[in-house]
């Protein structure tokens, strides 16, 4: 290691003690001067001794390194021994540890690692108050459905094996459950925001949050509430945002795992994301503050995750099977049938297929159709729970859709 990348790897080190002393400093910074153990400047310096360390290590001193980290443990002990004795809150004395092991991290010469690191860190520690809000607002049930997420992410996926296998080989298990792991992800990333910032943001913020994991029961959701004259002016914006996000959360799903169909998905799906947002806006923009609405239930649960591997693995049968049969247009009919159950299936149908199988174009209409099919199946339950009191939230998707509908008409006919 030249002196270059010495350098870097020492300064990486202080600039990761820095930003994690920055945001401790902030958060003591009410307490008087003296009282504190550590503030900017002594937590810069534990990332410093800790790269010197790891640099040190890194060029064949592994028992001098030692004897400094094993000297800044030491040292941390006795400074927060009160705080330890006490058992007051000891987030300060494990950041110093974590700011000593992220140093040595850069010094040893992962500098990316050890800035990603101290990101997370001086993040976590900043969002105090909402982890603790989150955990606290957290029902017997989601904490369940963390723990079985952790098992289909975790536990399950490492032991699956990585072949095709059955018919036309059209299953590899561990692709097939990094699907489930994926979309189930997705879906759990977006209801945890909504439970950590949902009641602040009210009906609009938590039906934009709850689009992105399910956008048909937002819609539920919010038209029974119209129904019922539970509630007030924002519903209906928040209908037809739902929508858009949904349209984005298809998007990103589509650039994840069938990257190939991208840029036509996206050049027939654009106008209509478009209309659904100015629409949405449109309908904000008349609306008043409102009361939060209910966001949709936890979407992690172990029947439903199969059920989507099994759908997954039906469809991937039948694809094949299409494939040898009626060549690309029956694949494009079949993605058309089962994304009108569920679009998650006809994109990941999409993305285990083999180069060539179908034209990208083609496979971007039969997709777009999956959601045209979608947003019918929300301007019925718009108006079947909200009956006249949705018809504006009614006529914003109906509008969406109609463009989208236009897309795939221009699309087919230029095909």
């Amino acid at each position: 290691m030249d002196w270059v990348a010495q350098a870097l790897a020492v300064g990486a080190a202080l600039a990761a003690g820095l930003l994690i002393g920055i945001e401790r400093g902030w958060k003591l910074k009410g307490q008087r001067d003296g009282t504190r153990v550590a503030g900017v400047r002594t937590f810069s310096l534990l990332g410093l001794s800790g790269g010197v360390g790891g640099l040190i290590g890194a060029q064949g001193q592994p028992f001098v390194a030692a004897f400094l980290a094993g000297g800044a443990v030491v040292l941390l002990t006795l400074g927060y021994a009160r705080e330890l004795r006490s058992q007051r809150d000891i987030t300060s004395a494990v950041a110093a540890l974590a700011t000593v092991a992220i140093g040595f991290l850069a010094g040893s010469g992962s500098q990316g690692l050890a800035m990603a690191c101290a990101a997370v860190v001086v993040t976590l520690l900043a969002l105090r108050t909402e982890l603790h809000g989150f955990v606290g607002n957290l029902e017997a049930d989601d904490v369940k459905a963390l723990a079985r997420y952790a098992v289909i992410a975790g536990a399950v996926l490492p032991l699956l094996p990585d072949r095709d296998m059955g018919p036309y080989d059209a299953w590899n298990p561990r692709e097939l459950w990094l699907v489930v792991v994926l979309v189930t992800g997705f879906s759990f990333a977006g209801y945890i925001a909504n439970r950590l910032f949902g009641a602040r943001v009210g009906t609009i913020g938590t039906a934009v949050i709850g689009g992105a994991y399910s956008s048909t029961a937002v819609t539920a959701s919010l038209a029974q509430r119209l129904g019922r004259g539970e509630a007030g002016v924002p519903e209906p914006a928040g209908i037809a945002l739902a929508s858009a996000v949904m349209y984005l959360r298809v998007v990103i799903l589509v650039a994840a795992l069938a990257t190939t169909v991208l840029l036509p998905f996206v050049i027939i799906i654009g106008p209509a994301l478009l209309v659904g947002l100015a629409a949405g806006a449109l309908l904000w923009w008349r609306s008043k503050p409102g009361d939060t609405a209910e966001p949709p239930g936890n979407p992690i649960a172990i029947l439903p995750a199969l059920g989507f591997l099994v759908f997954v693995a039906v469809a991937a049968v039948l694809t094949g099977w299409a494939e040898g049969r009626f060549g690309q247009q029956g694949i494009a009919a079949l993605i058309l049938a089962t994304g009108s159950f569920d679009v998650d299936v006809a994109i990941v149908t999409l993305g285990r297929l083999k180069p060539g199988a179908i034209a990208p174009d083609l496979a971007a209409l039969a997709l777009a159709g999956t959601v045209v099919a979608n947003m019918i199946v929300k301007i019925g339950i718009t108006l079947a729970y909200a009956r006249g009191k949705g018809l504006a939230a009614a006529a914003a998707l109906t509008a969406s859709t109609a463009t989208l509908i236009g897309s795939i008409v221009v699309g087919w006919v230029r095909l």
